[in-house]
């Protein structure tokens, strides 16, 4: 686990977002990213009959729909061990190989980084 005070303040920033987005709609995730301008976007789980993406996915798609190039970086928070490869695929398309993705406990805690594919 890393204290998030150790953390970079860019990347403290997305984890402190993910965490505002999961606590303020009740939802099981919450994400944010960070494109190549040092702008974020910042989701939560959308769960509808007929749509369900996750908090991440959904981070990604609104970075897309905004115009985004690439990512620098991204942030989950969850109560899951682990990201979903589906989650790294979407940071993945846009932010390339290596993206970091911050792995987040619903305190702010990092539990862990891991880069794309």
């Amino acid at each position: 686990m890393t204290d998030s005070n150790a953390l970079d303040p860019e990347d403290r920033k997305i984890v402190t977002l993910a965490r505002s987005a999961r606590a303020r709609n009740g939802v099981p995730e919450g994400a944010a990213v960070r494109d190549e301008t040092g702008r974020t976007y910042v989701a939560a789980t959308v769960a509808l009959p007929s749509l369900r993406l996750t908090a991440l996915q959904t981070a990604v798609a609104m970075a897309v729909a905004s115009g985004a190039r690439s990512l620098e970086a991204a942030a989950v928070v969850t109560t899951e061990e682990a990201a979903a490869e589906a989650d790294l695929a979407a940071v993945g398309d846009l932010g390339g190989p290596g993206t970091p993705v911050l792995l987040a406990a619903p305190d702010g805690t990092v539990r862990l980084t891991v880069a794309t594919a």
